[in-house]
């Protein structure tokens, strides 16, 4: 089993206590629920995300490579963030990869260290710093949220 291949499973089964504990109202960190149908089934799919505020918009930046709630936002367009007992709907933009660098960088630069790490663990970036998670863009999807 790869280091991306490990770290997939101990998120899986963190995203599953996540999940249960925002249903429950426990709201923590920047984490929401984003709530999209699937895109081949209609079925509503729950994901646990970071929505990160950065420079005045706020953000949700694909960690993992190939993650499912990428593919159902782009086919969906619209899709509920749900953080503790409060949702709200919401459209997620998909920046293009000149204008996903800045947002990238400042990710990095202002958030703790595990954050750019975690680009490098999951086999998107080279290197945990700004520099190299923003030269990664081309690999790493980034959706402004703009509220319904």
């Amino acid at each position: 089993m790869t280091t991306a291949q490990s770290c997939r499973r101990l998120v899986n089964t963190g995203n599953k206590i996540v999940v249960g504990l925002q249903r429950l109202g426990v709201a923590f960190g920047p984490m929401q629920l984003l709530t999209v149908p699937g895109r081949r089934t209609g079925v509503p799919r729950t994901f646990p995300i970071a929505v990160n505020p950065i420079d005045g918009h706020h953000y949700v930046v694909q960690a993992y490579p190939k993650a499912a709630w990428v593919a159902n936002v782009r086919a969906a367009g619209e899709v509920t963030l749900t953080r503790g007992r409060r949702s709200s709907a919401a459209r997620l933009v998909e920046l293009p990869v000149e204008e996903r660098r800045p947002v990238l960088r400042r990710l990095v630069e202002t958030s703790p260290a595990s954050v750019g790490k975690r680009f490098v663990t999951t086999g998107l970036a080279a290197a945990p710093t700004p520099d190299a998670v923003a030269a990664a863009a081309g690999h790493i999807e980034v959706f402004r949220v703009e509220q319904g």
